[in-house]
């Protein structure tokens, strides 16, 4: 997963129509435990998931309506699609981005 900035964000949502984006914070031990199992999950789909500690980003938090973390964001053409604040699995996860690919046109 690649830590990401508001900047970064900003350019990789420019670059990419269809993007993951991870919020964490460090201390959240629910956090840990998610990012594991992304890191997982990015391994076995070849997926690249951008990872944004919220606690330096309120802003970015604000604009998306997260709620609390971890929280997965699934962003088409910088416009949030879905949201994930329950991990549950990797299994789970895999399938809920299976689903979402497949929704694309």
């Amino acid at each position: 997963m690649i830590d990401m900035t508001n900047k970064d964000l900003n350019s990789l949502i420019k670059n990419n129509p269809t993007l993951l984006v991870y919020f964490y914070t460090p201390l959240c031990g629910t956090c840990q435990i998610a990012s594991k199992m992304l890191r997982v999950v990015e391994h076995l789909t070849k997926l690249q998931i951008g990872m944004i500690n919220a606690n330096f980003a309120p802003d970015i938090a604000r604009h998306f309506k997260i709620e609390s973390v971890p929280c997965l964001l699934f962003l088409e053409n910088g416009e949030k699609v879905d949201e994930i604040y329950a991990f549950h699995s990797v299994p789970y996860l895999l399938e809920k981005m299976k689903v979402l690919e497949n929704q694309k046109p």
